[in-house]
């Protein structure tokens, strides 16, 4: 059984949610990736307000999140291709960037809007870096992880936020401004 969700109470979002700024690179991996699928890097209609999720909907994400975790082997890009940085639908095994583009592409199948599903790079502790799925809600920005089941707000995981897919083009990727003040008690 996946641990629940832990949702904050109504009118804390906007401490709960990252903080974008200026348009920033895009990794060489999603701009290949986006020469393969320019459907999938385009402008995004309704990119507004972070929308409210349904209970339902808490309920497909969770789903989501764990069979693909659990149906994906993870391995390299070195290993599966014999090169760097190759971002992929994963068949049967992929890499943390694999992970999150067919996690995102089954919310999307399933009524999750593009502005509201993004692909986000973070650097774990050990200053690796690593790709996770942000889902925008009216109660804060949730991260889905092939490294953990459990979903949990942005603030809650041990990682630093660098940089995500704009919400109003997924072709684009913006700066998170507040992505390097998260404490992390695991660092302490």
């Amino acid at each position: 059984m996946i641990a629940s969700i832990a949702i904050p109470s109504g009118g804390m979002a906007s401490g709960l949610s990252m903080q974008t700024g200026r348009i920033t690179s895009q990794p060489i991996g999603h701009y290949e990736f986006c020469k393969q699928f320019a459907s999938e890097c385009k402008p995004v209609k309704g990119s507004g307000a972070a929308p409210k999720v349904t209970d339902y909907g808490w309920d497909v994400i969770r789903e989501i999140n764990r069979a693909v975790n659990l149906s994906v082997m993870p391995k390299t890009d070195l290993e599966l291709f014999g090169k760097e940085e190759v971002w992929a639908y994963p068949e049967i095994a992929g890499d943390c960037e694999d992970y999150v583009l067919l996690k995102r592409h089954m919310l999307i199948e399933r009524g999750f809007s593009p502005a509201d599903t993004l692909i986000t790079v973070v650097r774990k502790p050990d200053g690796e870096g690593h790709a996770v799925l942000t889902v925008r809600t009216s109660e804060g920005d949730f991260v889905l992880d092939n490294l953990v089941d459990e979903i949990k707000n942005w603030r809650e995981t041990p990682y630093s936020y660098l940089k995500r897919q704009a919400s109003n083009n997924s072709g684009r990727w913006v700066t998170i401004e507040n992505g390097s003040d998260v404490l992390v008690g695991a660092l302490k």
